[in-house]
């Protein structure tokens, strides 16, 4: 037997905020219904992923001061990397090193707490 993720935590210094923030740029996660409800305040705030796992906020008390062990990368699913890329600028994010060259490459991004991720090219099609 191996093991599978059950889902995927992120420090944050307000979790509330992170996973209202996220749940803009992602569109394969939304944000649960029923028992469990994300309020401001709450010490853990998520969003439920497709196949049911969560990406959970998680508040700590400590700022952001190194760069992320693991990052989210992020694939357009409906416009090109770079439209992406600036959609994303637009809800918040910064630009952390713009390793774009072309039609290849990634640019890497940061939340507005400073968790790095990246966003890469659409996938092509066979």
């Amino acid at each position: 037997m191996a093991s599978r993720a059950a889902n995927f935590c992120i420090d944050a210094h307000d979790p509330y905020a992170q996973t209202m923030w996220w749940a803009q740029v992602l569109e394969d996660f939304t944000l649960p219904t029923g028992e469990w409800e994300n309020r401001p305040g709450e010490e853990e705030c998520g969003l439920v992923g497709p196949d049911g796992r969560a990406l959970l906020f998680l508040k700590v008390p400590e700022p952001k001061t190194v760069k992320n062990r693991m990052h989210l990368c992020l694939r357009p699913t409906d416009r090109s990397r770079d439209e992406e890329v600036d959609r994303v600028l637009g809800l918040g994010a910064t630009l952390v090193d713009d390793r774009r060259d072309g039609d290849r490459g990634w640019a890497v991004l940061a939340d507005p707490e400073g968790n790095e991720f990246c966003v890469l090219r659409p996938e092509t099609s066979s």
